[in-house]
């Protein structure tokens, strides 16, 4: 089984730069998409032989996440339970036989850090929410996290530290998830890897470079590790300012 996880930085303006192709060439069972900034009527992206699971914020133009899925899911959960990160249609849980797959887009603290705060309460509440998930059957759960865990994760350190998506309180909160039970399937499989990067400025030359930053994961239950076959980042593929990533795994 594929899965693939892709902040498309807007779907209508993504499609405009080969989305369409690409799905069509990874050939998914499930694709999971962050950052939609589309309602249900405007998305005309309906692949044959996939069910949309679509998840817009309430604020047009912002945020949102869906998930095509040729595997027929057991249920479907919108949400963690609170109306703050619920709102801005952040998570959508899929269940099926032997697992659940969560879609994620964690909250920016933003350049100036005043998102702080919710973002540590949304770190919590999500920790707590997959670990109730647990309790019945592994969690596999992707997309953006807004976070480089660790210095191979980004390309300058120094210059980053404290910086958005680099401070030690988000750092800290991924560590503590990934000490709480779960795996990051590329650092797992890929442990001294560097230069491999999900994200990139969109200023000129940045990405030309290779100067990223690795915000993007699938992460798994250690259970399920054992299922686990790949952990892929699409580095080369362009429209939007991530890359997509994909995980094989056994079915």
């Amino acid at each position: 089984m594929k899965i693939v996880s892709w902040n498309v930085a807007g779907i209508r303006a993504c499609l405009k730069k080969g989305l369409r192709d690409f799905f069509d060439d990874v050939d998914a069972d499930i694709f999971c998409m962050q950052e939609v900034k589309a309602m249900e009527d405007q998305f005309d992206f309906r692949p044959d032989g996939y069910t949309m699971y679509l998840y817009p914020a309430e604020r047009k133009g912002y945020s949102g996440t869906v998930i095509f899925s040729r595997v027929e899911a057991i249920s479907v959960t919108y949400g963690i339970g609170d109306l703050e990160y619920d709102s801005e249609g952040r998570n959508i849980t899929l269940e099926f036989d032997s697992f659940y797959l969560v879609n994620c887009y964690v909250p920016n603290v933003k350049r100036d850090l005043s998102r702080m705060e919710s973002r540590m309460r949304y770190e919590d509440l999500f920790l707590a929410y997959i670990k109730k998930l647990e309790e019945n059957k592994p969690v596999v759960f992707c997309g953006d996290m807004n976070v480089a865990h660790e210095e191979i994760d980004i390309k300058n350190v120094k210059s980053n530290i404290g910086n958005a998506g680099f401070t030690y309180e988000e750092r800290g909160k991924f560590s503590k998830l990934l000490q709480a039970g779960f795996i990051d399937t590329f650092r797992y499989l890929y442990p001294d890897r560097g230069d491999n990067y999900t994200w990139w400025s969109y200023r000129r030359g940045v990405r030309e470079k290779n100067i990223g930053w690795r915000i993007d994961y699938f992460v798994v239950s250690k259970s399920f590790i054992s299922r686990v076959k790949d952990s892929l980042i699409y580095k080369d593929i362009l429209g939007s300012d991530h890359c997509p990533i994909g995980l094989i795994i056994e079915e």
